[in-house]
């Protein structure tokens, strides 16, 4: 058992990289300094991890700490923000330094991946639970939200989807390993974001969502803030290597992105699932359908 201080001290040592010019006060102080640039908007979003509810407890802790700190961070990539920085709060019932140190671990190599800096953070005994604040920005009235989507617009996808529920579906997250990651387990453990799509969606892209609940669900949102209706096309939907249909459509934890967009040089980047059109609801292959999808509260 290692006291609090001792733990905060391995976690800054696993912490790596020069800090940037525009963190001014870093992690060790009772608040972190930003000095973002100028003309810019900052996006900020926090998400809360349970264990046993978004990870399984007995995971390796490295693979944990990856994909929480990408998970949150690809609410920054939906908006098409470039991701800056992230606090970190965790809620631990033991002191374990190995596992902490491992926890960190996965966070560095999230945070470098992603071009963030984790810039401080809070611990506490209790039970398990790491809740992560991220914050990114984009030049002045550029960032993407839900609500722009326009009759005509395409919906596009950043990527396959289904991969991480095929993954719980066929595998034991918690026997997962690091360095002996199959392809599903990389779907659900270390899940990858497009933030080197933020400059051509906020050029050309008119609203855009991550898929954390669902195809489907999060769909629905996009409907329902832009005030229009969803065309969806089941045979132009990517489903990952291992997935079912099924598993794109209704289960979450993908991160990837949907975004609608009538600029055709985007569109035939990426695989176009349907259409944007006047009404309200979401449609697949003409039929209206329920966005369906992950549900804290039931």
């Amino acid at each position: 058992m290692t006291d609090e201080f001792a733990l905060i001290e391995r976690i800054r040592a696993q912490l790596g990289g020069d800090a940037p010019d525009w963190l001014v006060l870093g992690p060790g102080d009772d608040g972190a300094v930003v000095r973002p640039p100028a003309g810019h908007d900052i996006a900020s979003s926090i998400d809360s991890f349970l264990a046993d509810v978004h990870f399984p407890a007995r995971a390796d802790a490295e693979l944990i700490g990856y994909r929480c700190l990408m998970a949150s961070l690809s609410d920054l990539a939906a908006m098409a923000a470039t991701p800056a920085w992230a606090l970190v709060a965790l809620s631990l019932p033991e002191g374990d330094p190995g596992w902490v140190t491992a926890l960190a671990r996965g966070m560095d190599e999230a945070a470098a991946t992603a071009g963030v800096q984790i810039a401080g953070g809070n611990l506490a005994a209790g039970p398990l639970t790491i809740t992560v604040s991220v914050q990114g920005w984009a030049p002045v009235g550029t960032m993407l939200a839900r609500s722009g989507a326009m009759p005509g617009d395409a919906i596009c996808l950043s990527g396959p989807v289904g991969g991480a529920a095929g993954a719980l579906r066929q595998i034991d997250p918690a026997a997962s390993r690091p360095n002996q990651l199959t392809a599903l387990e990389r779907a659900y453990w270390r899940p990858q974001p497009p933030f080197s799509l933020a400059s051509a969606l906020r050029d050309h892209a008119s609203s855009g969502i991550d898929l954390s609940d669902g195809l489907l669900s999060d769909l629905g949102h996009v409907a329902a803030a832009s005030g229009v209706s969803l065309h969806l096309r089941r045979a132009a939907i990517p489903v990952a290597q291992g997935a079912g249909l099924e598993d794109a459509l209704s289960e979450g934890d993908d991160y990837a992105l949907a975004f609608t967009t009538g600029h055709k040089p985007l569109m035939a980047r990426f695989a176009v699932i349907g259409e944007v059109a006047a009404g309200s609801g979401l449609h697949l292959d003409g039929k209206p359908v329920n966005g369906r999808g992950f549900r804290h509260f039931r």
